[in-house]
């Protein structure tokens, strides 16, 4: 039904589901800097708190708030730093 992911020692946690736009996850991080993978193209949404995120090819960061979204390519990594508790939502198309 739900898959579980758990990431960088506990301190990013997800659930897996297929939504009425694809597959998804929802999820919540702890402060801290973390550098992800895609094997998809990636569409994430704040939900809650806030993140930073370092796109593949950018130099400086940019902020991103509640109900604020960007896209990741497939096959590329991007780093995201985090200072509050952040919930997120993420498409996979």
């Amino acid at each position: 039904m739900f898959k579980t992911n758990d990431y960088f020692d506990g301190k990013v946690k997800s659930i897996a589901f297929a939504s009425l736009e694809g597959p998804a996850t929802v999820g919540v991080m702890a402060p801290g800097t973390y550098e992800f993978g895609t094997a998809s193209v990636e569409i994430m949404t704040v939900v809650s708190g806030a993140l930073e995120a370092q796109l593949p090819g950018k130099t400086s960061w940019q902020s991103f708030g509640p109900g604020e979204s960007f896209t990741v390519a497939k096959d590329v990594k991007f780093g995201v730093r985090v200072t509050v508790d952040t919930a997120y939502l993420c498409l996979y198309k």
